[in-house]
């Protein structure tokens, strides 16, 4: 019988799983590998089941020799030193493909809500400052027709680029590999490169992981090159933005807004974002739907269980 660290309690039945074969202890939310239930017996554990802000880094490998895997509850593993892991022999595994649907639809959520001022309606309303309609009240920006800048296109992207055209929007893309010809075909997609992906997008959308090439990939010279008016949403990592950088483009122009679900310094969030009415705020809920955060403990799972009886996992991130 292993023993498995587990961040914080999953949704589903992942860990009942786990606790039915191996020896489970469960963290708190929020703390995970950072707090006493892991730190006090971490040379016990083989596997770690980490969230997107569990750091597992050189210094928390040399407190874990027994770690054979750290299974991320996640797509994106920026919070991993994969190389490090790779170097101990540990294994990595994330939890692709599930998100992606979930992902979509709050990122295109995001779009639509900015853009029609849906967050800033709804804040008249409720503190009864709606006192009857007139021309140019709220008016936003058009969606229909309107050109959509996907900066990635892999599975997310293309969910995205999917739900555009069903809007009768122009789709570009950029992105480090180009799509093969009939999935730029499919999604009547366009490559182009980054600088003409700002400057042509009405809405750019950000669909990338996080590496050192994409840290701060949108800074001020960038946000400088986006149309008047126009709108960024990220999905993504909160890291892809340059967040001071953004709350100055959001004050002084030329952008029309944003729409976030991930944030630089998570939780904590650039305090001029926060006083922007032109800015809609969601709290890390990109893949926050019961079927898929369910899917996605089963991966996990399925993940440690093959991986501690000997399998090869089945989500393995290459170093």
């Amino acid at each position: 019988m292993a023993r498995i660290f587990v961040s914080c309690i999953l949704p589903g039945d992942g860990v009942d799983r786990l606790a039915r074969e191996h020896d489970v202890v469960v963290g708190e939310e929020r703390i995970g590998v950072r707090g006493d239930a892991f730190l006090r017996d971490a040379a016990t554990f083989d596997a770690i089941v980490t969230l997107f802000n569990d750091r597992v880094d050189a210094a928390l490998l040399e407190r874990a020799p027994r770690l054979r895997l750290v299974a991320n509850f996640a797509v994106g593993f920026d919070n991993v030193d994969v190389p490090s892991c790779a170097a101990r022999g540990i294994v990595v595994t994330n939890t692709p493909g599930v998100l992606t649907e979930a992902t979509a639809d709050l990122a295109f959520g995001l779009l639509i809500a900015t853009a029609r001022r849906i967050a800033e309606g709804d804040r008249v309303v409720r503190s009864g400052a709606f006192t009857g309609l007139t021309p140019l009240f709220l008016m936003g920006a058009p969606v229909h027709g309107a050109t959509l800048a996907l900066v990635g296109l892999g599975r997310i992207g293309q969910a995205m680029a999917r739900r555009g055209r069903g809007f009768g929007m122009r789709v570009i893309y950029a992105s480090r590999t180009r799509a093969p010809l009939d999935v730029e075909r499919a999604l009547r997609a366009t490559y182009v490169d980054l600088d003409e992906l700002f400057a042509r997008g009405d809405f750019v959308s950000l669909h990338c992981p996080l590496t050192p090439e994409t840290r701060h990939l949108v800074n001020a010279a960038r946000l400088a090159q986006m149309k008047r008016g126009a709108i960024l949403v990220n999905t993504a990592r909160g890291a892809v933005v340059d967040e001071a950088a953004l709350a100055t483009a959001l004050e002084r122009g030329p952008m029309g807004g944003a729409g976030l679900d991930v944030y630089e310094e998570e939780p904590r969030v650039h305090p001029t974002l926060l006083t922007q009415g032109n800015v809609v705020l969601t709290p890390h809920v990109g893949s926050a739907d019961r079927e898929t955060r369910e899917a996605m403990s089963r991966i996990v799972a399925d993940n440690v269980l093959a991986v501690l009886a000997g399998r090869p996992p089945l989500n393995p991130v290459a170093a």
